[in-house]
């Protein structure tokens, strides 16, 4: 950037000076390969290129013996001299690869979170709902809110006229997959896709969602309960108060699904639901700290799942992010809305104090069915940590899985690099 101010001397210098040390390469690794006279050539253009170096020999000289050199190279070098572009540009691959999985092993990771259980300490996928087709973001808008904050829109229109139904398993209660499926993140990478199901006249209309993805707000949506109403359309569906029917279709093969009606009325090709999911916090965690100081209560931390036998399926070999709240020979108890801590209020976190007061959106602590029940306290072994999500009602964590193995602790959060949002920068 600044080589419009340095003078055509200083550049010439700095030219002969990577030529020698080109020739210095080639003179080393191909001694053994070239003939006498090509060696005798490459050393006398050499040592004419260092005098001229070393006497300040105007620019004109330098570029003289540059092109000296060069052509003893280009005759004798091999593989090290001339390069093809490819052969350069995989060099500058390799070298940048390696380069980055050593700062990932030892350095800094980057790492995704796919759910909600720290909100809103850290977002997982949320979703962007729209009311109208008016509402939604054009294509240029569109370009831009995926570039920001890795939106990707998904729209259900009605296959038909007539009521609309949610479709679910056969066995479930509450709004949830029809199935899981194979699919593709990026259009590359491999992924799993949660598939939900509307059915309007007999005809079917689904979306494929990520699997993490918390889909009953979009259930919540489709029944146009806005404010408050999630738990409504939990309800409806769950009384199926006229009456659950079956549906079978060729496009899912031959599977039978409850079919719940909603009361709602639409027409062919009008929206069900609109909605773009954006992308979950994207930080780096910091691997090098905690190998020289424990983690400490009150520290967001990522660890691996690998040694957790209650954690099984897709998420046995995988990181999670969680705050840690009880170290070894910790005392643990939930009375909710608050978590105590060796018989007092747990403190170390601004998330502990903004739990306990119930503010900013934080939702209070609650109680676990298998470990914090009720009335109930826990000791945290050794080697050992007890982690929770800072949105208690809606993680998954030790509460229900059990306790991280210290050797199993990643690192901490250090910075939240992507969406472009107001929580971009350091990690809380």
């Amino acid at each position: 950037m600044f080589g419009i101010f340095i003078s055509e001397q200083s550049k010439a210098r700095h030219d002969a000076k990577n030529w020698l040390h080109l020739a210095n390469k080639v003179i080393h690794y191909r001694r053994d390969q070239v003939s006498a006279q090509e060696l005798h050539a490459i050393l006398q253009a050499e040592n004419d290129l260092k005098n001229h170096l070393v006497g300040r020999a105007d620019v004109a000289k330098l570029r003289a013996a540059i092109e000296r050199l060069e052509g003893c190279l280009r005759r004798s070098g091999g593989s090290h001299y001339p390069k093809s572009g490819m052969a350069d540009n995989v060099e500058f691959a390799l070298v940048a690869l390696i380069l980055f999985l050593g700062i990932r092993a030892f350095l800094v990771q980057p790492f995704k979170i796919p759910t909600n259980s720290m909100w809103p300490t850290y977002y997982g996928m949320t979703a962007e709902s729209f009311a109208t087709v008016e509402e939604e973001p054009g294509r240029v808008a569109e370009t831009l809110r995926l570039a920001a904050f890795g939106a990707k829109t998904y729209r259900v229109d009605a296959p038909a006229d007539g009521e609309l139904f949610v479709a679910l398993p056969l066995d479930k209660g509450i709004p949830q997959a029809v199935r899981v499926v194979a699919g593709r993140r990026w259009g590359v990478l491999p992924a799993r896709l949660a598939e939900y199901v509307f059915v309007v006249g007999g005809q079917a209309a689904s979306v494929a969602v990520p699997e993490e993805f918390e889909f009953g707000r979009v259930y919540q949506l489709a029944l146009q309960r806005p404010m408050g109403g999630l738990d409504a359309a939990y309800s409806l569906v769950r009384a199926a108060s006229r009456g659950v029917n079956s549906f079978v279709t060729t496009k899912y093969r031959a599977e039978t699904m409850r079919l719940v009606p909603t009361g709602r009325q639409v027409k062919k090709g009008e929206r069900i639901v609109s909605f773009d999911i954006l992308t979950g916090d994207q930080l780096f965690v910091d691997r090098v700290s905690y190998h020289f100081v424990p983690p400490r209560v009150g520290d967001a931390f990522v660890f691996r799942t690998d040694n957790i036998p209650e954690i099984t399926g897709a998420n046995a070999n995988s990181y999670y992010i969680k705050r840690l709240v009880g170290a070894p020979g910790d005392e643990l108890e939930v009375r909710a809305p608050e978590l105590w801590r060796n018989g007092a209020p747990i403190t170390g976190s601004i998330a502990f104090e903004k739990n306990a007061r119930q503010v900013d959106r934080y939702p209070g602590y609650t109680f676990g069915e298998t470990r914090l029940a009720p009335g109930t306290t826990l000791t945290v072994p050794a080697d050992s940590f007890f982690a929770m999500g800072d949105n208690s009602p809606n993680s998954a964590d030790s509460r229900r899985w059990g306790f991280v193995p210290a050797d199993d602790v990643v690192g901490r959060p250090l910075f939240i690099y992507y969406p472009f949002t107001r929580r971009w920068g350091p990690a809380r």
